[in-house]
């Protein structure tokens, strides 16, 4: 939600270009850019001063209602922001409409408003079903209403808009764990990491794959597993699921410990996944966006590369040192990943 004013801004400076006869909307575009900087810089504040100053000059100004709605909204002031976002969903120009309409039921769906909040989303997708965002923010909604199944196709739709984002690769991996397809979520995890390695996300990506890698299942907030899988799903999770465990197994009686113990249980785990999947006739997006990836990737000298970038938030892996004495490793992955690609 935070970038969406970033994916409109090209379109307020072609506004400012097509109504370069206007004095009053150049004024007016002038404050919207003033005000998204002040925006940008975390001053919510004076940015909604700036985007009312703009509404005195052009009270229609779409772009201007949008921005205040969405200044409004960091400021934790959502109901103040809703009839900003009705008159820019009246927009002529889709992609405003719909970044309206994703605020709005953004706004509904923190409100514990969800299907008026879902009711929006999918209206947007009529309008527009190619603006990626706005199936992260439906996938979100589902997540948060314990949707998972709706969840997890959401956040495939908004990877298959922007395969490239972290955020959705995430979101398809903690909303599989919550389902327990646990080598979804753990592909998924990895799949995150290797776009976002360090901060927070990470470190908590890191946990959850450590989790999975043992056995574990996602709980809800009240501690509660929460598992909706249909009946033609559960072979194959099952069987998925048995090659993390098989993994683990064989691992044990190899007395491996720390990141040598994470590799191999990568390794075999991506090369089991791979082989039951590479058998299979009508293969799902998870097949082909996942698990063909990192079992190619298993298959290649650039393991170790792979498991301490998964690895990069435990302080107790000696990265740095690893980092130095294998740059070939690094740059040999990072070419991989780079020329490798991706279907689904």
């Amino acid at each position: 939600m935070k970038n969406l004013h970033k994916l409109l801004l090209p379109l307020i400076v072609a506004c400012c270009i097509h109504l370069s006869a206007s004095a009053q909307n150049n004024a007016a575009n002038d404050l919207i850019k003033q005000g998204i900087a002040f925006h940008n810089q975390g001053n919510y504040t004076d940015a909604v001063t700036k985007f009312n100053e703009a509404l005195k000059v052009d009270p229609q100004n779409e772009y201007a209602h949008y921005e205040l709605a969405f200044s409004l909204y960091e400021l934790k002031k959502p109901t103040d922001a809703i009839p900003h976002l009705e008159i820019a969903a009246k927009s002529a120009n889709k992609d405003l409409v719909v970044a309206s309409y994703s605020l709005l039921a953004s706004i509904y769906d923190q409100d514990n408003q969800s299907a008026k909040a879902f009711d929006i989303y999918n209206e947007a997708i009529k309008i527009n079903p190619d603006y990626p965002q706005i199936y992260y923010n439906l996938g979100i909604a589902y997540s948060r209403a314990q949707r998972y199944p709706e969840a997890e196709n959401a956040a495939i739709e908004a990877i298959k808009h922007n395969p490239k984002s972290a955020s959705s690769q995430r979101l398809y991996a903690l909303v599989c764990f919550h389902q327990n397809k646990r080598a979804n979520a753990l592909m998924g995890l990895c799949s995150f990491i290797l776009l976002e390695p360090t901060g927070a996300r990470a470190a908590e990506a890191y946990g959850n794959i450590q989790h999975i890698l043992q056995g574990g299942v996602l709980k809800d907030a009240n501690g509660k597993t929460t598992l909706q899988v249909s009946l033609s799903d559960q072979q194959e999770i099952s069987t998925f699921n048995m090659a993390i465990s098989m993994a683990m197994l064989s691992a044990q009686t190899k007395g491996l410990a720390g990141l040598a113990l994470l590799e191999y249980q990568l390794k075999t785990t991506f090369g089991i996944v791979g082989e039951l999947s590479a058998k299979k006739a009508d293969k799902s997006f998870f097949d082909k966006f996942f698990v063909d990836y990192f079992y190619k990737l298993s298959q290649t000298n650039y393991m170790p590369a792979l498991t301490h970038t998964i690895a990069l938030t435990d302080p107790k892996a000696d990265n740095a040192n690893w980092g130095k004495q294998n740059t070939d490793q690094i740059n040999g992955m990072a070419t991989w990943l780079q020329n490798t690609p991706r279907g689904y």
